[in-house]
């Protein structure tokens, strides 16, 4: 679990006192609306409501440089965009503790602020460890800390990754068009005719994904990975193998994690072992050489943990990638 440091509690109170005077001194403030968002499908989410409007808005995506949500710590520049804007949207999970002092100490006491997992309820997941799938060395660790009721308490994590589920898409999109509505009364129109039309594409998509599972023999995926994709996986049916958990900061897979997935992969005569954007699909291949076929493809299958501004600029959207997601997953299910 991260904890925010005092040096960066420190950095909360000063910027925020910064931001508080600079509001106060700021006498060219601007019309257009301020927007930040953490992740990036939030970030074209936003856009897409907003439509030919994005030009009077100014909309932020903190995790703009490869950085995923696990590792991000707001820098002091993060802190005053936050403090003085007019809505904010973030996940809401255990990689955003430090979201909790930002907007303690914001400047704009009026900002609407949009939590992921808060709007979602009920329907958010927690991690879980499917078998085969290699545990966390702090684990074991804490089972001989706790007796099993103490433990399960404390272990239970929500999985943060609801933007890889089409319907929670089409959940979230409505709920920011609603605050977007709010803050700018007299485009509120626009915004719901936008969100509109971008919920049928995201409906459109979820069914060819329903579709293209229907048609498929085998309901099974293994990734040589971490595993970000429970919330895609349980929307249709599919059955899951894993090397770990989604927000497991582990990079190497022990013999018996590597020996169960190769037989896994044999047991149910998978095309592809699947792995998630990065450089490095080690584990993966490795997979791939302890089968008895050796000539499984390892395939992407992009989480948007990494997107970055410049993948923006070039073109990636939200719905660019679900598509993509979709013609991988058809290929693992062959």
């Amino acid at each position: 679990m991260k904890k925010i440091t005092a040096l960066l509690l420190a950095l909360f109170m000063l910027v925020g006192a910064l931001a508080g005077c600079g509001k106060q001194n700021d006498t060219n403030q601007t019309d257009k609306l301020s927007i930040v968002t953490t992740i990036f499908p939030e970030y074209d989410w936003v856009r897409e409501i907003l439509g030919d409007k994005a030009d009077n808005a100014e909309i932020t995506m903190l995790l703009d440089n490869g950085v995923d949500l696990h590792s991000y710590q707001p820098t002091a520049d993060d802190i005053v965009k936050i403090s003085d804007c007019d809505l904010f949207i973030y996940v809401g999970g255990e990689s955003d503790e430090w979201v909790e002092d930002a907007l303690r100490n914001a400047a704009n006491r009026n900002m609407k602020v949009i939590n992921l997992l808060e709007v979602l309820g009920d329907s958010v997941k927690t991690e879980e460890i499917v078998e085969g799938m290699q545990e966390e060395e702090h684990e074991h660790e804490d089972a001989h800390a706790h007796d099993d009721a103490e433990e399960h308490e404390h272990e239970e994590e929500a999985d943060e990754h609801v933007w890889l589920s089409l319907k929670n898409a089409k959940m979230l999109v409505r709920v920011i068009s609603k605050a977007l509505q709010e803050l700018d009364p007299d485009s509120k129109d626009i915004y719901a005719a936008n969100a509109d039309a971008y919920v049928k594409k995201l409906s459109a998509l979820d069914a060819e994904y329903q579709a293209a599972v229907d048609a498929a023999s085998n309901k099974t995926i293994l990734f040589g990975d971490r595993f970000p994709f429970r919330y895609l996986v349980d929307d249709y049916g599919l059955r899951y193998y894993a090397a770990f958990v989604g927000c497991s900061a582990e990079t190497e897979a022990g013999f018996e994690t590597i020996s169960f997935l190769a037989k896994r992969v044999d047991e149910w005569k998978l095309p592809c072992v699947l792995t998630i954007e990065g450089a490095r699909h080690k584990i993966a291949e490795t997979i791939v050489r302890n089968t008895t076929a050796k000539n499984q493809r390892v395939l992407t299958m992009d989480s948007m943990q990494s997107t970055t501004s410049k993948d923006v600029k070039n073109g990636t959207t939200y719905l660019s990638v679900m598509e993509k997601n979709l013609s991988v997953l058809k290929e693992a299910l062959r």
